[in-house]
């Protein structure tokens, strides 16, 4: 689990380990990941704590090499690690874009590089990417961060077509995420005049971590999309995206920030981590538990395609039979 000291990361751990799995924790957070492990072993799994930036490829693979020696073989690797840039790209200074880029989208590249070099010599394994309703619809004041989700997307289809003609048993998989309450509002560097914020509907890290869960075991669907929103903006996206660029230039910018003015000394883990430099474990859940919900229906929905079909079927075919007896 990349990513995994704080936000969905951490939620995916706890799921995980609940049901017995024994968990590698790779972050770059001495304390995040210290209460991680934690975390695993209080549920009842097996933790593995690896300070590693994802950004470096020859640290992810060593840490990758170390996962196969200490545990054994790597069934499933889960991309999580990002940072990014809370600002409008023309504020946003270059080795700040190059940053998030190289832990946003190379960090899974290369993540997905050890992952697959080792499962592909056994013929088995799962990798999955936590994306975002952003990889398909970018908007304002997110751009490194939007570049980033959508070039794991590209990426994430090349690499399932190439597994698909091998005809290999390592599958991938990629599960799109609505806005989440997690940390990163409070440690992600940040440019703008207010505190940010998710845009509501806001869901907790544990739908999240569910969605994941079920995407690891069963990983031949492409694609998972949790929450209703992240359905809507997608489908919008689709029919109307000009329509779409209009609402968010209306929206977007102050949609994404609250009444509070951010403080000059929040911390910003693009160069370090945020935990450690004078700020608590933040665990899973950032500071929206007032506003976010527990539960998605949609995803529900999305991962019990086969039943809503069968009663779909059965309400045509009731339907039918009730026209034609009336007729």
């Amino acid at each position: 689990m990349t990513g995994a000291s704080g936000g969905i990361g951490r939620a995916v751990a706890r799921r995980l380990a609940a049901r017995g799995d024994t968990v590698a924790l790779l972050a770059r957070g001495e304390d995040g990941l210290a209460g991680a492990a934690e975390d695993v072993r209080r549920a009842g799994g097996t933790a593995l704590p690896i300070e590693v930036d994802m950004a470096d490829h020859e640290a992810v693979d060593a840490a990758a090499e170390r996962v196969e020696k200490e545990l054994g073989p790597i069934g499933l690797w889960v991309n999580n690690a990002f940072s990014s840039v809370f600002a409008p790209f023309v504020e946003i200074e270059m080795p700040e874009f190059v940053r998030t880029t190289e832990v946003s989208y190379l960090g899974y590249v290369f993540g997905t590089k050890a992952a697959l070099s080792r499962m592909r010599t056994r013929d088995s394994g799962t990798i999955v990417q936590v994306g975002s309703a952003l990889a398909y619809r970018g908007i304002p004041l997110q751009s490194a961060y939007c570049g980033a989700k959508h070039a794991i997307q590209g990426f994430t289809e090349s690499l399932r077509v190439e597994l698909l003609h091998e005809r290999s048993n390592v599958h991938v998989t990629m599960v799109q995420m609505p806005a989440v309450n997690t940390p990163q509002f409070g440690w992600v560097l940040s440019k703008l005049p207010k505190k940010a914020q998710p845009v509501a509907p806001i869901y907790q890290p544990e739908v999240a971590a569910r969605a994941v869960e079920y995407a690891a075991d069963h990983p031949k669907r492409r694609e998972y999309w949790v929450g209703g929103s992240t359905a809507l903006t997608l489908a919008a996206n689709a029919v109307a995206p000009g329509v779409l660029d209009r609402y968010l230039a209306l929206t977007g910018f102050k949609g994404q920030q609250t009444d509070e003015t951010r403080p000059a000394s929040q911390p910003a883990n693009l160069w370090e981590p945020a935990d450690g430099a004078g700020q608590p474990d933040a665990g899973a859940h950032g500071a929206f538990d007032d506003r976010a919900t527990d539960r998605s229906l949609q995803l529900w929905a999305s991962q019990h395609h086969g039943f809503l079909a069968a009663v779909g079927g059965g309400l045509l075919a009731a339907g039918a039979a009730w026209a034609f007896n009336r007729r």
